[in-house]
C-alpha cells in the first residue's frame, strides 16, 4: 500500500509524543532514585544508632564493674555476682562476665553453664593469651568478633584491663571480660525488623572497619552501589552497607500515572490527525473492496476443495420439495454407489441403513427438516460386500430467496476413531482393574513394612509415627501417655536349648498376652528379638493418664507372662522385665519416652529382673552426674588433667627403691585430685580408658628422663595397660614411636586378661612388648583366673599379690601360708615377686620371711607426684619410718 501524508503526519506526531514520554520518565527516575537512597540512608542511620547504643551501653554497664573492682581489688565471687546480676538484671545483650585477676578467670556470672571456664589461665591459652596481653598493655578495652562461642551461639567479646590506684597507670590487677550475645544484639538493634525495608551487609571483624571481613548480611550487598556508614565502636568500628530490599531496580510508585497522561495527550493529538488521513482514504478504499471480495471468494474455494480432499469428507444437498439429492463423489464411495454422477434419492440413503440404526437416523432426519432445522446424527451402514461403516452426519436447512428449501450438509467415514475408541475403553477398563490390584498390593506393602512378620505387631519405625503423633498433641495439650518397654527374661535360653521355633512360639505368645493386657487404644508394638512397647496415650483430663494404671498394667503383664507355656511337650518358663516412663510430671518431654523407659528397664534389669521400675529423678539425676562427669573426662584429657603419680617399690630385704609404679590421677578443677575409682568406670564406657594409658605412660618417660638427668636412682617404671588396649592392632607401632629404654618399662596387666585360651592378638601383642625390651607384671594375681598353665605360656618378669590377700597374714596363719604358696609358685617359674598392700611393717617383716622379693605399700610411702617423689627418695624418710 502506498504511504499517504495523512499517515506520515501521524507518524511525525506519534514520534514525537514518545520521545517526550521517555524523557519524562527518565527524570522521575533519577528524581525517585535520589529519594530512595536517601530513604536507605535514613533507615541505616537509625540502625546504627541502635548498634553503637547498645554495644556501648552494654560496655559503659561493664565499666561501672570495672570500676568497682579498681576500687574493691579484694572483690569476691559473691560480691562479684551481686554486681554482675543488677548489671545483666538491666536491658542488654551481656550473655555472661568474667574476672581474671593475675590473667586467671576466677569469678564468673553466670556461673550455671560455664563452669569450664573456671581456672582459665589467658597466659597459657593460646585463644585467649594475645587479645588479654594487648587489653593489658594498651589500657584499652579491646573488643573481639563477632565469633563462634564455645557453649554455642555467637557474641561479641569486650576484654577490659583492670588497674589499681590510678586508672591505665597504677597496678595492673586482671581482666574483666564481658560476652555480648550478638544474636539478640541484632534484634535489639532492628536488624530482623519485620518491617525493615533495606537489606544490609556489615564488615569489620575485631572492630578493624573496612579492613575487617563481612560477618553479616549477604556478599552482593557491598558489590550493589550502597549506601554506606561507619558504626564507631569502643574499640575500633565497622563498615555497615545497605541497599534497599529487592535492590536499586524499582520503579517509582507514579510511572504508571505518567504514562497514562502521556498516553491520554498523545491521543488528543493523534486521533484528530488519524481520522482526517481515513477519511480521505476511505473512498480509494471502497474502489478496491470489490476485486478484494472477488480475489478471496476464489481462494476460499480453492481451500474448500483441499480441504474436502484431504479431510475425505463427503458432501450432500437435498432439494426438500422435490426429493432431488445431489451427492459428490466421496458420498458414493463412502455408501457403496459408482462414481458415476447419477441422480440420488431419499431412498439411496435409507435403504444403505443398518437394520438396528434405521428407525433412529431416520427419525433425527425428519425432525431436523420438521422442526430445528440442524441435524446431527451418528449411524451405521450395511454395505452389500458385507462391511460395516460408523458414519458422522451434521447438516443445516436454509432457504434462499425466492428459491425453495433446501438441506446441505456432510459426512464422513469415522470407523476408525469408533474402534480406536473401543480399544481405549477397554484399556481403561484393565487399566481400572490394574490399578486395584496396584492399591490392594501398597495396602499390603504398607501393612507390612509398619508391622512385624511373626506377632503381626506394628514394629520400630510405626512406633516412630505414633511418637511423633503424640508429641505434637502433648504440645497442643491435648493428651498424655505412659510408656512400657518390655523385655523378655531367660528367652534366650529358650531360644538356645529349644531352637528358633521355641523362641519364635514364645514371641507369638507373648505378643497375644500383651494385646489381652491393654485397653482399647493402647498402641502395642514390637521393636527388636525380644523387645516390646506400649503406649498408653489418654486425654489429658482422662482419669486412667497416670502411674496407678501403668503400676496395674506393668504387674498384670508380669503375672500373666510368668504362667508356663507348653512347646512340644515342653514346659517353658519365662519373664519380663518392664521400664516405664509418662509425661505428666513438670518436666515432661514426649520425645524422650522411649529413653527413658529404656533407662528405666536397664535399672530393673540390674535390680533383678521380673520386675517394673518407673523413670523418676533419681535415675534423671543419675543420667545428668554421669553425663557432666564424662563430658569432664573429654575435658581433662583435653586440657592435659589427668597426670602420673608414682608409688615406690622397695626390695624386701635391703629396703631400696627398686622403681615406681605410675597410677593415674584426675587434677580436676573443682572437685581436686580424684581417684581411678571415681572416673575408670565412666571412662571405661567412653572407651578412652587406652588413652589414659598412653597419657600416663609418655608422662612416666618424661619423668625417667628427667629423673635421669638429676641423678636419681629409679630403675625402672611400671604402667598399667588396659585390656581394651591390648587388642589395638597399632599399640606396637605407637610403642616403637616412643623410643622406650630396654629394661625401664613394666606393663602391667590385671590377671584376668589371661586365661588358659588367651586372645590370639593378645598373645601376638605381648609376644612384640617384650621383644621391644618392656617387661611383662601379671597384677592382682590371686583374685582373678590365671592359671600355672597361663604363667608357663606367658612368662611375665613379675607377679603382684592382691592386696586382699596380703592385708590378713598378721592375723590369720591359713592366709600367711597362702601366700608363701604363691612366692614359691613365682620362685619356681623364676618369676620375681612383688606384694603391694604393704600397711604395716609388720607385713614388711613377714613378707620378707616368705621369701617376697618386693615391696609396695602405705607403710613406705603413699602415691606421689613427681616432684614430691624426688623430694622422698633424696630424704630417706622410709628408712626412718622402718
Amino acid at each position: 500500500m502506498i504511504r499517504r501524508p495523512a499517515n506520515a503526519t501521524a507518524a511525525t506526531a506519534f514520534v514525537v509524543i514518545i520521545a517526550a514520554g521517555i524523557v519524562a520518565e527518565y527524570q522521575n527516575q533519577q528524581v525517585f532514585e535520589r529519594e530512595l537512597r536517601a530513604k536507605v540512608y535514613n533507615e541505616a542511620s537509625l540502625v546504627r544508632a541502635r548498634l553503637e547504643g547498645n554495644i556501648n551501653g552494654n560496655v559503659q554497664l561493664v565499666r561501672g564493674l570495672v570500676a568497682t573492682i579498681s576500687a574493691n581489688p579484694d572483690i569476691g565471687q559473691q560480691e562479684f555476682s551481686l554486681l554482675a546480676a543488677k548489671l545483666m538484671a538491666e536491658r542488654t545483650q551481656l550473655r555472661n562476665i568474667a574476672a581474671a585477676p593475675d590473667l586467671v578467670v576466677s569469678m564468673m556470672y553466670p556461673i550455671e553453664g560455664n563452669e569450664q571456664a573456671i581456672g582459665l589461665d589467658y597466659t597459657t591459652s593460646e585463644a585467649q593469651r594475645q587479645a588479654a596481653f594487648r587489653a593489658r598493655d594498651t589500657g584499652e578495652l579491646v573488643l573481639a568478633g563477632p565469633l563462634d562461642l564455645v557453649q554455642g551461639g555467637k557474641g561479641l567479646v569486650a576484654r577490659f584491663p583492670v588497674f589499681v590506684d590510678e586508672p591505665n597507670h597504677g597496678h595492673f590487677w586482671g581482666i574483666v571480660s564481658a560476652v555480648i550475645d550478638v544474636p539478640r544484639l541484632y534484634a535489639d538493634s532492628g536488624l530482623y525488623a519485620s518491617g525493615l525495608g533495606i537489606d544490609i551487609a556489615i564488615t569489620g571483624t575485631d572492630a578493624l572497619g573496612a579492613d575487617g571481613t563481612r560477618f553479616f548480611g549477604r556478599e552482593d550487598v557491598a558489590q550493589d552501589d550502597p549506601v554506606e556508614l561507619d558504626v564507631q565502636l569502643p574499640s575500633g568500628g565497622w563498615r555497615m552497607a545497605a541497599i534497599p530490599k529487592g535492590g536499586w531496580k524499582s520503579s517509582p510508585p507514579n510511572v504508571w500515572w505518567l504514562r497514562a497522561v502521556m498516553f491520554i495527550g498523545g491521543a488528543f493529538i493523534l486521533v484528530p490527525i488519524f481520522a482526517s488521513g481515513r477519511l480521505m482514504e476511505e473512498r480509494q478504499l471502497h474502489i478496491g473492496e470489490l476485486h478484494r471480495r472477488e480475489m478471496q471468494l476464489a481462494r476460499l474455494s480453492r481451500r474448500l476443495r483441499l480441504a474436502l480432499d484431504t479431510s475425505r469428507v463427503g458432501v450432500w444437498e437435498l432439494d426438500i420439495e422435490s426429493n432431488e439429492l445431489f451427492w459428490d463423489d466421496r458420498m458414493n464411495e463412502i455408501y457403496g454407489y459408482p462414481a458415476d454422477a447419477g441422480s440420488r434419492d431419499y431412498a439411496s440413503w435409507s435403504q444403505r441403513l443398518h437394520p438396528e440404526d434405521a428407525g433412529r437416523a431416520q427419525e433425527e432426519f425428519r425432525t431436523a427438516l420438521e422442526g430445528s432445522g440442524k441435524y446431527l446424527s451418528e449411524y451405521r451402514l450395511a454395505l452389500p460386500n458385507g462391511d460395516v461403516h460408523h458414519i458422522r452426519a451434521i447438516g443445516a436447512v436454509y432457504r434462499d430467496f425466492g428459491e425453495p428449501a433446501r438441506i446441505v450438509g456432510v459426512n464422513w467415514d469415522v470407523s476408525a476413531d469408533v474402534a480406536l475408541n473401543e480399544e481405549l475403553k477397554r484399556a481403561n477398563t484393565l487399566t481400572e482393574a490394574r490399578n486395584r490390584e496396584l492399591e490392594a498390593a501398597k495396602e499390603r506393602i504398607e501393612f507390612t513394612a509398619l508391622h512385624d512378620a511373626l506377632t503381626g505387631l506394628p514394629n520400630r519405625r510405626y512406633l516412630d509415627g505414633v511418637l511423633a503423633e503424640h508429641a505434637e498433641l502433648f504440645e497442643a495439650g491435648r493428651e498424655t501417655a505412659g510408656l512400657l518397654h518390655i523385655d523378655l527374661d531367660r528367652f534366650k535360653q529358650i531360644n538356645d536349648t529349644l531352637g528358633h521355633a521355641a523362641g519364635d512360639a514364645m514371641l507369638v505368645h507373648a505378643a497375644r498376652v500383651l494385646r489381652n493386657s491393654v485397653r482399647d487404644g493402647d498402641f502395642v508394638a514390637r521393636v527388636g528379638g525380644d523387645e516390646f512397647v506400649i503406649v498408653c496415650r489418654r486425654a489429658w483430663s482422662h482419669e486412667e493418664a497416670g502411674t496407678p494404671y501403668l503400676s496395674d498394667l506393668a504387674e498384670r503383664i508380669i503375672g500373666e507372662i510368668q504362667r508356663p507355656v507348653s512347646y512340644q511337650s515342653h514346659e517353658c518358663r519365662f519373664g519380663v522385665s518392664i521400664g516405664i516412663a509418662s509425661d505428666t510430671d513438670v518436666d515432661a518431654n514426649p520425645t524422650q519416652l522411649l529413653v527413658h523407659a529404656d533407662i528405666a528397664l536397664y535399672r530393673a534389669k540390674s535390680r533383678g529382673r521380673n520386675r517394673y521400675q518407673f523413670f523418676n529423678d533419681a535415675l534423671r539425676t543419675e543420667i545428668v552426674t554421669t553425663k557432666r562427669i564424662a563430658d569432664d573426662i573429654l575435658s581433662g584429657i583435653e586440657q592435659g588433667q589427668f597426670v602420673a603419680h608414682y608409688q615406690p617399690q622397695f626390695d624386701a630385704e635391703s629396703q631400696e627403691v627398686i622403681g615406681v609404679e605410675a597410677l593415674a590421677r584426675w587434677e580436676h578443677p573443682i572437685e581436686g585430685l580424684l581417684q581411678p575409682a571415681s572416673f575408670m568406670k565412666i571412662a571405661e564406657e567412653l572407651n578412652v580408658v587406652d588413652v589414659i594409658d598412653r597419657i600416663i605412660l609418655e608422662q612416666t618417660l618424661t619423668n625417667l628422663k628427667e629423673w635421669d638427668a638429676t641423678g636419681l636412682a629409679i630403675p625402672k617404671a611400671s604402667v598399667n595397660v588396659s585390656a581394651r588396649r591390648l587388642h589395638d592392632e597399632e599399640l606396637v607401632t605407637s610403642l616403637r614411636e616412643l623410643s622406650i629404654e630396654p629394661g625401664r618399662i613394666s606393663f602391667e596387666l590385671v590377671e584376668s586378661i589371661f586365661l588358659d585360651e588367651q586372645d590370639e592378638l593378645v598373645a601376638w601383642n605381648v609376644d612384640l612388648i617384650k621383644e621391644l625390651g618392656i617387661d611383662i607384671e601379671i597384677d592382682d594375681f590371686g583374685t582373678g583366673y590365671a592359671s600355672i598353665v597361663s604363667l608357663m605360656k606367658l612368662k611375665p618378669s613379675r607377679l603382684k599379690i592382691d592386696r586382699q590377700l596380703v592385708m590378713p597374714i598378721s592375723q590369720s596363719r591359713a592366709q600367711c601360708q597362702l601366700v608363701g604358696s604363691i612366692i614359691e609358685i613365682g620362685k619356681s617359674l623364676g618369676i620375681q615377686v612383688l606384694a603391694e598392700g604393704v600397711e604395716t611393717m609388720e607385713h614388711a617383716r613377714i613378707l620378707n620371711k616368705l621369701g617376697c622379693d618386693a615391696l609396695q605399700g602405705y607403710a613406705f610411702a603413699r602415691p606421689l607426684p613427681s616432684r614430691e617423689l624426688v623430694e622422698f627418695v633424696e630424704s630417706c624418710r622410709w628408712r626412718r619410718a622402718s
